[in-house]
């Protein structure tokens, strides 16, 4: 008996190749469904660290940079210190030293007396009272000279005496300051000491200081946002050494122009050649730490504030004569574009943004406001006054 003919409930392999195939791009769209929730998820639900840190970069900045401008001065005044306690050493140890020679040549001299006197008492003995000078002769023959002979014989075993006394008294008094400043010696180095290691301290911490703030410079210009710091925020961190403390930010000059730097060490001039200037060095740097106030040459208006490129952080400075002053490679500024400034006024804080070797400040002094105007900026001073 034949069997009914019923359908095979067995699939065909290209229907379950198909179903498959189905399933896993299903599975994979819902994998990218869920992967680009979770992304509009954490994009929407988690605030950005790089715009967090951002907001707080100028605090910081403000913060770092006030502590380099402290330490700066704290630790000037911890070497001022020491090269104090250098000096008081040195004169102490002269001062022994004049004391030993001192006492040396007393005792020479006490010696040669007690050489005399033994002598004097010697040829006493010898003469029955008189010195060997004063002894008497045979032509002695007056009592009256005999005595006079013998009295001033007493009156130079007198003043024999008289002086041995002395030497004495003075060697006594030069044994006793020897001992006396040998006994301070001990205190005083360990002074020394003490002043050299907080000399070392100070220069430690100066030294992280200002290596925070280049770094912070540096990623203000990686960033992109190279903004002022506010100068009340800076003088109150800042404190007692802060600008309001050393001249700056209202007629810091009597003078029309000024320095734009007060401490430094003038390196690479104009028009000096080298593998960093293709067509020769345009300005004037002056070798300073970073950190180092940076002030304006003249009084005039900010027209551009530089974030970047070679010059690093820069300003440049328009001046009622229609000159220009460019101040660049600085860690931060104070000033931004259209504020006026005053002569010998803050304007930033130097550093070694840009294309530099090491901190400096590269100044520059144009008759245009951009690059490829400039003139000897030492000589430009010179004529209105300032001498490098």
């Amino acid at each position: 008996m034949r069997r009914p003919y019923r359908p095979s409930r067995r699939r065909h392999w290209t229907d379950w190749t198909r179903q498959t195939h189905q399933t896993r791009r299903t599975r994979r769209h819902r994998g990218a469904v869920l992967c680009a929730l979770c992304v509009a998820v954490c994009l929407l639900g988690v605030p950005d660290s790089s715009a967090a840190g951002a907001g707080r970069m100028p605090d910081r900045l403000v913060r770092v940079s006030s502590q380099v401008f402290r330490l700066a001065e704290e630790a000037g005044r911890a070497r001022q210190r020491y090269e104090s306690g250098v000096w008081a050493a040195k004169e102490q140890t002269a001062g022994v030293r004049g004391v030993a020679r001192q006492l040396r040549q007393q005792r020479i001299v006490s010696s040669a007396l007690r050489e005399d006197a033994g002598a004097a008492a010697r040829a006493q003995y010898r003469t029955g009272g008189f010195t060997a000078a004063d002894a008497p002769t045979a032509a002695s023959d007056d009592p009256m000279e005999l005595l006079g002979r013998r009295s001033s014989a007493e009156r130079r075993r007198e003043l024999l005496a008289a002086s041995l006394g002395e030497t004495d008294r003075r060697s006594r008094e030069l044994a006793a300051r020897e001992q006396s400043a040998a006994a301070s010696w001990p205190a005083a180095e360990e002074d020394l000491a003490r002043l050299r290691a907080e000399r070392r301290v100070a220069d430690r911490r100066l030294a992280a200081a200002r290596g925070e703030l280049d770094a912070m410079a540096r990623a203000a210009i990686a960033g992109g946002r190279c903004e002022p710091l506010d100068r009340e925020r800076f003088t109150t961190a800042a404190g007692a050494y802060g600008p309001a403390a050393v001249d700056t930010a209202g007629a810091a000059e009597e003078a029309d122009w000024a320095r734009p730097v007060l401490s430094y060490e003038l390196s690479a001039g104009y028009g000096d050649s080298g593998a960093s200037w293709a067509r020769g060095h345009t300005g004037q740097d002056f070798a300073v730490p970073t950190g180092t106030p940076v002030r304006s040459v003249g009084a005039g208006t900010v027209v551009s504030a530089g974030c970047g490129g070679p010059f690093g952080i820069s300003l440049v400075i328009r001046h009622a004569d229609g000159w220009y002053s460019q101040y660049a490679h600085l860690s931060a500024s104070f000033v931004a574009p259209g504020e006026p400034v005053l002569p010998g006024q803050w304007i930033g804080l130097s550093g070694t943004t840009g294309n530099s070797t090491g901190p400096h400040l590269h100044f520059e002094i144009r008759t245009k406001p951009g690059y490829g105007s400039a003139v000897d900026p030492v000589a430009w001073l010179r004529v209105r006054g300032v001498r490098l």
